[in-house]
């Protein structure tokens, strides 16, 4: 029996400034096509600038109208988002949507990003805090949607606010699950923060379910050299229709949260068993985010890591 794919009827993005991290391989290059598709002006923002140029080929061709632009990021650099940052300021075009889909995930032993932070929280997290601050001005400017890419191991996660950089005792999956609570955490909290001072900036968090990615592939540069037992079977299970879903039906929830109307502060995913498969949809908030002291406390902790600020807040005055 063939696999029933969900889809999902994306709004015209015509004239709508984009920019997508991660967008190069895997869950983010299906939802760079789908925004490419449906009109987007596209910004792609990648470490590879070889995979950057093969992912805006694929676009292209699949979509010759297309107008995608690569730019340089490497989210494990507060240097290398703070220069994207001036860059795009300077362009001086407000972004309307921003999709914080790029990460690593469990790395053996625990690494660092080029400035000390432990390589899951600077990568996931703080680099994507750091993108916020310095674009603050253009989405504001476009009255932009925030939407940034969780994780359902998120669900069982807790934010050790005592060793967030897992200093003390590195547990791989621990320190994934972490950073990817405080980016949800922070992404709501952008979201109150804009609606009560009237900022016009919304946030929704949303996760792809399960599905076959690079994320747990062989990743030599991470310690990894080959690929885990994790992908195999998620790819076996992909693969037969079994429970998980595909690259193109988990890309379905960021591209739902990024534009469905009106919404912010929500969390969409798969709506299917255990949400790791099928259709996207709104879910209830998971545990681990539905606390307003953590997601101030996540603020103002992940603008120290960042050592950002954001033009027109107190950072100190939310907590």
């Amino acid at each position: 029996m063939a696999r029933l794919t969900p889809d999902l009827d994306l709004p015209d993005l015509t004239g709508r400034r984009v920019l997508l991290t991660g967008g190069s391989d895997g869950i983010g290059l299906v939802v760079a096509t789908r925004l490419a598709a449906a009109g987007a002006d596209l910004v792609l923002p990648v470490r590879d600038q070889a995979k950057g140029r093969a992912a805006a080929g694929t676009i292209t061709a699949a979509h010759p109208d297309a107008t995608v632009t690569l730019a340089a990021l490497d989210l494990a650099s507060l240097d290398s988002v703070a220069a994207l940052g001036e860059d795009l300021r300077r362009d001086g075009r407000p972004v309307h949507l921003l999709i914080g889909n790029a990460g690593v995930m469990t790395p053996p032993e625990r690494r660092t990003t080029i400035d000390g932070l432990e390589l899951q929280l600077g990568t996931n997290h703080v680099g994507h805090v750091a993108l916020v601050a310095h674009l603050l001005p253009l989405l504001r400017a476009g009255r932009a949607r925030v939407t940034v890419q969780s994780s359902i191991a998120a669900a069982r996660g807790r934010t050790t606010w005592d060793d967030l950089g897992a200093e003390r005792r590195y547990d791989a999956m621990g320190a994934y699950r972490r950073s990817k609570v405080l980016l949800g955490l922070f992404a709501l909290e952008l979201d109150r923060v804009s609606r009560d001072r009237g900022r016009g900036v919304s946030a929704n968090v949303a996760h792809p379910g399960v599905a076959p990615t690079s994320l747990l592939a062989a990743r030599p540069e991470l310690g990894r050299p080959d690929d885990t037992r994790e992908v195999r079977l998620i790819r076996a299970l992909s693969a037969r229709g079994i429970l998980v879903g595909t690259p193109r039906s988990a890309a379905l929830p960021a591209l739902l949260a990024a534009t469905a109307p009106d919404a912010g502060g929500r969390l969409y995913g798969p709506r299917g068993l255990g949400h790791v498969g099928g259709a996207p949809a709104e879910q209830r908030l998971w545990r681990s985010l539905r606390s307003t002291d953590d997601a101030r406390r996540a603020w103002r902790v992940s603008a120290e890591l960042a050592g950002a600020t954001f033009p027109g807040e107190r950072v100190e005055a939310l907590g």
